[in-house]
């Protein structure tokens, strides 16, 4: 069973879409976390605000340590979109200061585009450029939207806006995209039945 997380941010049905399009037999949205705890593998969608997601996943009673105890104990594959990458990090300044899930050593900045003809937020497409070869996050064009972006360690791609621009976040069993799969069309399609396969 896929896990599809719902923390009340609105993207779910098109990321479901987007799944069983790339060949997902059983996805299951859910925020319940006994249903997370069995999952085979996670994905965490969002959008919005990082400190409305953070509350709303902190709202539901045992989702954090569910999350955290079959993602980081028990390794199952998990994939973060957007704000549900964003949340990984340790922080995030969007309207205030907010606590993150603080799997990555890194912060959520707003994005900076003074002096130059880039515009925030960074919407449409824009080119991804892997740091590695990783088995999930190829080179290829993505949609992206967002305002702030992630600043850290275990970079596996990035984007140019106004400069270097996280596009993905990974290690061992995590990968967090800060484009929208579900947007992307035979990229982000792509992108996702790989995830469906890997085996990390």
């Amino acid at each position: 069973m896929l896990a599809l997380v719902d923390i009340q941010s609105g993207n779910l049905h098109s990321v479901e879409n987007a799944l069983r399009a790339a060949g997902a037999a059983d996805v299951t949205i859910t925020a319940d976390p006994d249903r997370i705890s069995r999952a085979d593998r996670i994905v965490l969608p969002g959008v919005g605000a990082f400190g409305a997601c953070a509350a709303n996943l902190r709202a539901v009673d045992g989702l954090e340590s569910a999350l955290r105890k079959r993602v980081l104990e028990d390794g199952a594959p998990f994939l973060g979109i957007c704000v549900g990458m964003q949340l990984l990090a340790q922080h995030g300044e969007e309207l205030g200061h907010h606590l993150g899930l603080g799997w990555f050593e890194g912060s959520v900045r707003r994005l900076d585009a003074a002096g130059t003809d880039a515009k925030v937020p960074h919407m449409g497409w824009n080119d991804v450029q892997p740091s590695g070869n990783h088995p999930l996050v190829h080179s290829g064009e993505a949609y992206f939207l967002h305002s702030f972006a992630y600043e850290g360690g275990e970079v596996i791609a990035s984007t140019d806006h106004a400069g270097p621009v996280a596009a993905a976040i990974g290690r061992d069993n995590i990968v967090g995209v800060q484009f929208h799969p579900e947007k992307s069309q035979r990229y982000g399609l792509d992108l996702l039945s790989r995830f469906l396969k890997w085996r990390p």
